[in-house]
């Protein structure tokens, strides 16, 4: 098959990785790992990236599977990443472009009706009303609740969770970190006043609740509690009716690009272009980059500190130094010896939910999707191209059903699947004419009851029966196609270390979140292993392409490291 990376780049050889003792070596350069590096590199620490695969950017990653077609192959839009981490890395500078889509959300319905959303109040006011005025009226209601609660959110997710200080500290570090924890708590409970006793009661029946219940206090009409619910049930393997899945309604919300709350981009040149941006600040800050260059094992001392990482081709790398972005399954229970690590812990990760219901099918095609219910065949992109479209998304039922098969153990019967077609607006990832069409899909069991992933034919007749679903909004759409490239859970661990095809690394449930992630005692990204650090989707605040893991672990292994290098000074002088 022809593949081609389209961020594949080594910045150091074999050779020159074991000359040297490396003050810090990050494990995988997902946009996690590559935004620690730059951290710790621009803290003026020598930084080496390790990664397994020939191209960098882990699921944020772009690749050439069909000659002339650039498939962002995981993560597909951008919203979540830190303006903090944009601002300060200057990804701007470095080449990072957002494209903003004319509309956020097409919804198609088969009797011919569609809901189109957008950026205009007026405008949206009409396309709901067409289902219920009273929706209408409640829209901008519900956004200004969920608006209240960003500040809260904002302050939460660019910072490092309170934990309990591990490892032996000094008298000074012991004193900085109660004082930090006293800000911490200090800034959250002033943000919580900010919000009043009514806001706040509000925030927490949203976190507490079913995404259902959520959306049947505030709407009537089936479709718009549809769109909505999609939010929540992104990349897992929950009901919208599972208590506590109202949390991730706050993406909605939580997103934005340049400053505008809720807008969801399209990246030029696929999302790998995010991991570029944020590669070219680590290596201009001196990191260095290795690509195919997995690592199999931790190197521990009788101590119990880490020395470097092992690699599979042998060579050993040293370092006090290591940070994580492979899942901590990965991490714990693949790279470090079990002889390590305490029972407790070790039991902790091991009964860590990474089920996903995920799977994800990129499409090269030779002309864009028509929608009949939005009339005449224009070969120009519209809006709704532009948007995320939901395909079998009318109504709540249709969701719920969807993810009964798969807790039934089979693929669902009519997926939900959210479209996006990037080249509507990103020129430079598919030859004229042409179209790249992103399909992110669920529910699919990692293990069917009915089949196997491994089997070619059952693969094909799932992928069919997606694109045979689009044909009945889209007709046409199957005899549009040129090729695609599937990946299904078992797809997603194998190739990208996602375990379970979870691509969070790991559960967001309220008992997987802050403090819980990703095990309780160990959130603050530190290990039971001293020198080894978290910095994934594993840790506080979770995932998506966000880039606050790998700002939070850098800047927690930066200060360890210049403490623990001052306190040696100290006493050798």
């Amino acid at each position: 098959m022809w593949r081609s990376g389209l961020n594949s780049r080594s910045t150091t050889t074999a050779p020159a990785l074991k000359e040297k003792k490396w003050d810090a070596l990050v494990i995988g350069s997902g946009h996690n790992g590559l935004t620690a590096a730059a951290y710790l590199a621009r803290g003026g620490l020598s930084v080496a990236v390790l990664e397994r695969r020939h191209v960098i950017g882990g699921a944020a990653v772009t690749e050439e599977i069909i000659p002339g077609f650039k498939f962002s192959r995981c993560s597909y839009l951008q919203s979540l990443l830190r303006p903090s981490v944009i601002r300060e890395l200057e990804l701007k500078r470095h080449g990072l472009k957002l494209l903003k889509p004319t509309a956020t959300t097409f919804t198609p319905c088969l009797d011919g009706r569609y809901l189109l959303l957008g950026h205009d109040d007026e405008r949206n006011y009409l396309e709901i009303s067409k289902f219920s005025k009273y929706d209408a009226d409640a829209f901008p209601r519900y956004e200004n609740q969920l608006y209240k609660f960003c500040k809260l959110m904002d302050f939460v997710l660019d910072s490092q969770a309170p934990e309990t200080l591990h490892w032996d500290s000094s008298f000074t570090a012991w004193m900085r970190d109660k004082l930090e924890k006293s800000v911490f708590w200090a800034q959250c409970l002033r943000h919580v006043m900010a919000l009043g006793q009514k806001d706040m009661v509000n925030f927490m029946d949203l976190l507490l609740s079913p995404t259902s219940k959520v959306l049947n206090k505030w709407f009537e009409s089936d479709i718009l509690k549809a769109v909505l619910a999609g939010d929540a049930i992104v990349g897992s393997m929950a009901s919208i009716h599972t208590p506590g899945s109202g949390y991730v309604l706050l993406h909605h919300v939580m997103g934005e690009t340049d400053g505008e709350r809720n807008v969801w981009s399209h990246v030029e040149g696929g999302m790998g272009s995010v991991s570029t941006a944020i590669s070219n600040a680590a290596i201009e800050a001196g990191a260095s980059i290795m690509t195919n260059a997995e690592v199999s094992q931790l190197m521990i001392g009788n101590s119990g500190t880490i020395e470097g990482v092992l690699l599979a081709d042998g060579t050993r790398v040293r370092s006090s130094v290591v940070l994580s972005n492979a899942t901590p399954h990965r991490t714990f229970l693949g790279l470090v010896p079990r002889d390590a690590l305490p029972e407790d812990f070790l039991r902790a990760i091991e009964n860590s939910d990474y089920n996903s219901g995920t799977t994800k099918i990129n499409v090269a095609v030779d002309k864009l999707p028509w929608f009949h219910c939005c009339g005449s065949n224009n070969t120009e992109a519209g809006p709704q191209h532009t948007a995320t479209i939901h395909i079998c998304s009318e109504s709540m039922d249709n969701i719920g059903s969807a993810c009964q098969d798969a807790q039934n153990g089979l693929p669902s019967k009519r997926p939900v699947m959210e479209m996006t077609i990037p080249s509507s607006l990103d020129k430079t990832i598919s030859p004229p004419g042409k179209h790249v069409v992103s399909l992110f899909t669920q529910y699919t069991p990692y293990k069917p009851s009915d089949g196997s992933w491994e089997n070619p034919t059952y693969r094909e007749a799932y992928a069919k029966r997606c694109f045979s679903l689009i044909d009945e909004y889209a007709p046409g759409f199957s005899s549009s196609i040129i090729g695609y490239d599937m990946l299904t859970p078992p797809d997603l661990e194998r190739e990208f270390g996602l375990t379970g095809g979870n691509i969070f690394h790991g559960a967001t449930g309220l008992d997987s979140l802050f403090f819980m992630r990703p095990a309780k005692g160990w959130s603050g990204y530190r290990t039971p292993v001293r020198g080894l650090y978290l910095c994934g989707s594993g840790t506080h605040p979770g995932g998506g392409v966000m880039a606050a893991p790998g700002r939070n672990a850098a800047r927690i292994a930066l200060r360890d490291f210049k403490n623990h290098h001052s306190c040696s000074k100290a006493k050798g002088n």
